[in-house]
C-alpha cells in the first residue's frame, strides 16, 4: 500500500514548502537573506520551481524595495515646495545641495560602527533632509532679501548672509546633533533599535554642517550666475518691439 501525506501545503495555487531559519549572532537579516538566494543558484535549482521569502524577510525585501522611491518622492516634494517660496527654478537646487554631504556622513557612520542600512537608518536619512536643508534655507532666503531689498550684488548678499546667519544655523545644529546622542548612546531594551537612528542623525549633521557652510555660498553665486544666463537667452529671444516695451514699462516703474 503506497505511502500518502495527509496533507499537502499550498501557495496560491501550486503546492508549497516552507523552510524556516533562525538568525546567528551578529549576522543581519539582508545578509540571511542574500545567502540563501545564493545557495539556491549554487544548488541549480530547475526552472519550473519558484522561491519567494514569507513573513519578516518578506517585508525587509518590500521596504528596501521602495527606498529608493521613497527618497525621490521626498527631494521632488521639498523642491517644489522651495520653488513655490521663491518662485525661482534655480534657487531650490542651491538648498537641495546640502543634502548629499548630509547622506554621505550618515552612511559612514553607520559603516564606521557596523550598523547597517536598515528602516530605522532610512528614517534617521529623510530626518536629515528635513533638518538639513534648513542652512541652506537660511542663508538663500537672507541673501536673496539682501539682493532684493539692498541692491546688493550676489557675491555682497551671500557674503552678508553667511555671517549674520552663523550663529543660528550652528544653534539649531547643535540643538538636533545634541538630541540624536542619547538615541545613538543609549542603552537599554529596544536600545539597538533606536542606535542606528541616532548615528545616522549625529553623523549626518557634523558632515554636513562641515561642509555646507563653505559649499553653500559657492553653489549660490555659480547656479546665480546660471540664472542670469538663462534669462538673458530668454530675452534676447524677444523681438525688438517687446523688448522696447518691456524697458519703457520698467522706466515707468521707476
Amino acid at each position: 500500500m503506497p505511502v500518502r501525506p495527509l496533507s499537502i501545503s499550498h501557495q496560491g495555487q501550486f503546492p508549497a514548502i516552507t523552510i524556516s531559519f533562525n538568525l546567528a549572532q551578529g549576522v543581519a537579516l539582508g545578509q540571511a537573506t542574500e545567502a540563501v538566494q545564493r545557495s539556491m543558484v549554487e544548488l541549480g535549482a530547475p526552472s519550473t520551481l519558484s522561491s519567494s521569502f514569507q513573513g519578516t524577510a518578506q517585508a525587509f525585501q518590500q521596504s528596501l524595495s521602495t527606498v529608493p522611491l521613497l527618497i525621490m518622492a521626498a527631494l521632488v516634494v521639498v523642491y517644489l515646495i522651495l520653488g513655490i517660496l521663491y518662485e525661482s527654478y534655480i534657487h531650490p537646487l542651491t538648498i537641495l545641495s546640502t543634502l548629499p554631504s548630509a547622506g554621505v556622513g550618515a552612511l559612514a557612520i553607520l559603516m564606521a560602527f557596523g550598523f547597517d542600512f536598515s528602516l530605522i537608518a532610512l528614517i534617521g536619512i529623510i530626518l536629515l533632509i528635513g533638518i538639513v536643508k534648513k542652512n541652506g534655507i537660511m542663508m538663500v532666503d537672507f541673501a536673496i532679501s539682501a539682493e532684493r531689498d539692498e541692491h546688493l550684488p550676489p557675491e555682497a548678499a551671500i557674503r552678508k548672509a553667511a555671517l549674520l546667519r552663523f550663529r543660528p544655523i550652528m544653534m539649531t545644529t547643535m540643538a538636533a546633533l545634541l538630541g540624536g546622542v542619547p538615541l545613538m548612546l543609549g542603552t537599554g531594551t529596544g536600545s539597538e533599535i533606536r542606535q542606528p537612528l541616532g548615528y545616522a542623525m549625529v553623523g549626518g549633521l557634523i558632515v554636513s554642517q562641515a561642509l555646507t557652510l563653505f559649499t553653500t555660498p559657492v553653489v549660490y553665486l555659480y547656479l546665480d550666475k546660471l540664472s542670469i544666463a538663462f534669462s538673458g537667452w530668454g530675452r534676447s529671444g524677444k523681438t525688438g518691439d517687446e523688448r522696447a516695451e518691456q524697458d519703457s514699462m520698467k522706466q515707468a516703474a521707476e
